[in-house]
């Protein structure tokens, strides 16, 4: 349940369902195999095209096993999926067989990643129950149903609270919300630089927790046409420099225009600057990991 993971790569938050966007990522990061990803979960529900979207990163993921990751989301189980339309969407354009396929699936999912040893991916966040990260590796898979609680839940359902000390109940009813001081402690526990995640929608794509020691990722902008938030990607190079990439919203007289080379072009993007809590790197554009 927990995979290795080297650099270069981009990890990208939330899709879910959001086709066109999916597309547009890879036209401004670059498609797999020329670029590697790590996806955090969330894949379906919510968006119009939810069965392209899984199907083409499953298609990446069998085609280049070694440039394509993806984690597990909360939204990748049947209890979710059966109320939040996925469900609805397979039957509607196909049958209950082809979801049960996807469902199958998702129940072998991973659901923690570490990068170059340093950074530790998940799509909700930490849990009180996780004392070592053998822990995630020794999860059963496959798995079906999450329970509410425990550390399989925590770490697709929980949040980071900045009014919190510890862990605190979280209002989406399941899991736990973890202050400032449990990532701190757990990121030098462990010997890491970064946590990232998930899980929750930001305005900018990204937001840094806990002294930039933790991470939110969110990449579906505009999210269900309800938002005007941006999507982020975090590129991690062999140095271990971050960049954080931004994709605006596609407005709705904004078209898509389709080029002969086979892509998409109309990708209102713009780069900043990636921050780590250590030292900075010489030429001041990004800053580097270093351990303590």
């Amino acid at each position: 349940m927990l995979i290795e993971i080297e650099a270069p790569v981009k990890i990208c938050g939330d899709i879910h369902g959001q086709y066109l966007d999916l597309l547009r990522i890879f036209d401004h990061c670059g498609y797999p195999p020329d670029s590697n990803y790590l996806f955090l979960g969330d894949y379906v529900d919510r968006g119009r095209q939810s069965l392209e979207t899984i199907a083409l990163l499953f298609a990446y993921k069998v085609r280049y096993p070694l440039n394509v990751f993806l984690l597990r989301g909360n939204h990748e189980s049947e209890d979710i999926n059966e109320r939040y339309g996925f469900f609805e969407e397979c039957i509607r354009r196909f049958d209950v067989k082809m979801y049960k396929h996807f469902s199958d699936t998702f129940a072998w999912l991973p659901v923690a990643g570490v990068v170059a040893d340093r950074i530790l991916c998940m799509h909700g966040g930490l849990s009180p129950s996780l004392d070592h990260l053998h822990q995630i590796k020794s999860l059963p898979r496959p798995l079906s149903r999450v329970d509410q609680s425990g550390i399989m839940c925590d770490l697709l359902w929980s949040d980071p609270d900045s009014s919190v000390r510890g862990y605190g109940d979280n209002d989406r009813g399941v899991s736990h919300v973890f202050g400032p001081d449990v990532v701190e402690s757990f990121v030098k526990r462990h010997d890491l630089d970064l946590i990232c995640r998930a899980h929750q929608v930001v305005e900018d794509g990204y937001e840094f927790f806990a002294n930039r020691q933790l991470l939110t990722l969110f990449s579906a902008p505009g999210y269900c046409g309800e938002f005007d938030n941006k999507a982020g990607v975090l590129s991690v190079d062999p140095s271990l420099v971050l960049t954080i990439q931004i994709i605006d919203p596609l407005l709705d007289n904004k078209k898509r225009r389709f080029q002969p080379n086979g892509q998409f072009s109309t990708s209102n993007s713009s780069r900043i600057d990636g921050v780590s809590p250590h030292k900075r790197q010489a030429s001041g554009s990004s800053y580097v990991y270093g351990k303590n």
